[in-house]
Order: structure tokens, then sequence, then C-alpha cells
């Protein structure tokens, strides 16, 4: 490895842990939401770590919104998935948060939070839309849990928005000026990869934790690696194009595949419950 590919390397992961300290003192205003187990310090540092690596280009400033967000899609997911206990619950908070989205006043932790985010991106009509679609996603994963119901592996797909990756995506290209309509299809493609790539991970956690998971809802470990292939393929066909376009926004995508396959093969965003 040459001296200055060190150096980039380095720089970058100093700028994750930048970004880690801001998370955590973001998330101390918000101590309801982040409980200890499973936010350790490890989950920090690994959020700050993945908005880093994807643009290691851009100031601890320039990824707040990205990181922020990030952090804000776990702590929903968290409430969601372990701390609601009824459908309606679930459909109250989901109800709730696109209503702030679109620009009622918050009335809870996570409400205000989200609040924060909407008025640094200026109420976008697409982050609001793509908010909901992800909320709506981790509503019908719960329901499907609660029910018994194992969807298909392109129904479980066409879902995929629940893993939030698209949602955090369009919150950075917001507050960094790109222009999402280009990635669109891109970035859906991406999202789709990821979801598979956390499945086939972290399959025994979720299964431990009984979220929905490609693998517990019946899919073999084949058709999930199958299916990756054929999503990263796909996504790389339409990420050549945003070279000329959008080269920056290109390598974000390229660097979330790589940083997060890599990341899987050793750890975990999330702590122990």
């Amino acid at each position: 490895m040459s001296v200055l590919m060190a150096a980039d390397l380095g720089r970058a992961c100093a700028l994750g842990v930048e970004c880690a300290r801001d998370l955590a003192r973001h998330a101390a205003r918000y101590p309801g939401l982040f409980p200890a187990k499973p936010f350790d310090a490890g989950f920090f540092h690994s959020l700050g770590l993945v908005g880093a690596f994807g643009s290691p280009w851009a100031t601890a400033r320039e990824l707040r919104a990205v990181n922020r967000a990030g952090l804000w899609v776990f702590a929903a997911d968290l409430l969601i998935d372990h701390v609601a206990t009824s459908r309606d619950e679930v459909t109250a908070l989901v109800a709730g948060c696109v209503a702030v989205a679109r620009g009622d006043d918050p009335d809870g932790p996570l409400t205000a939070f989200l609040a924060e985010l909407r008025d640094d991106l200026g109420g976008d009509p697409r982050w609001c839309d793509r908010l909901e679609r992800m909320l709506t996603a981790m509503e019908r994963e719960w329901a499907w849990r609660e029910s018994g119901a194992t969807p298909g592996l392109d129904e479980y797909l066409a879902n995929a928005d629940s893993c939030g990756s698209a949602f955090v995506n369009l919150s950075h290209w917001l507050a960094t000026g790109a222009d999402p309509g280009l990635v669109r299809e891109a970035d859906d493609e991406v999202q789709r990869y990821l979801r598979l790539l956390n499945d086939l991970t972290t399959s025994d956690r979720e299964a431990r934790w009984g979220d929905a998971n490609a693998l517990t809802l019946g899919a073999g470990r084949t058709e999930v690696t199958e299916r990756m292939e054929r999503h990263a393929r796909a996504a790389a066909a339409l990420i050549v194009p945003l070279r000329e376009t959008a080269p920056r926004t290109a390598l974000y995508l390229e660097r979330q595949l790589g940083f997060n396959t890599g990341f899987y093969g050793v750890s975990d965003y999330w702590g122990e419950l």
C-alpha cells in the first residue's frame, strides 16, 4: 500500500470518528430514543464510518444530514420492531411521523428529531414521500411477523424501502445539492442488494430478535446470493452512465456497495439488545 493511499484511508477513518462523535452528541439530546443497548459505542462509530467512506472528500458538517438521517432510521426501526405492542400503535407512529415530515409540529422525541431533519432539508416533497414509503414498509414487515406471513423473495424485495438506505441517501443528496432524480433507479438496486446483504450476514441475530429476514422467511442462502449478484450487476450497469453526469454521486453508490460488503463480513451496525 502506498503512503498516499494509507493517508487517504487515515483521513477517512478520522472523518468517521469525527462523525461518530457528532452522532453520539446528537443522540444524547434524545436519550429515550437511544438506550445503551443496542446503541453502544460501536454503533455510533460504525454509522460514522459508513458516511465517511461513502464520501471521503466531504467534511463532517457536510455529512451531518446523511449521518443523522441514518441515526433517525435506527431509532424508528427499534420503536416499530421492538417497542410497539400493537398494529394500532405502529400505524399511529407512522402517521405521526409522516404528518411531521409534511409540516406538523412534533409531539415527542422521535418526531422532534424528525422535524430537525425536515427543517434542515427544506421539507422537500420527495423526501417526505420517501419517508412515508420507508415507514409503510417497516409497518408491513411488522404485520408479516405478527401474522406469521411468509412473503416470497420478490414480494420481500418490493418492500426493501424498510431498510432505509434510499431514504438516507436522498437526505444526503438533498443536503449536498446533488440531483437525486438522476440516480433513483441505481439507488433502488443498491438498496435491494443491501437489504439482502444484511439478511445474509445477520440472519442469526435477526432470528433472535424476530426481525423480518429473507432467510427466516424461507429463502435459501443460494437463492439470496444469486439475487444479490443480480442486483449488484444491475446497480453497476446503472451507475456507469452516472460517472459522466454525476461522478461523485456514482462514486458514492459504488462505495456504499463496497464498504457494506466488507463491513458485514466482519460486524453489524446494531449492538446487542
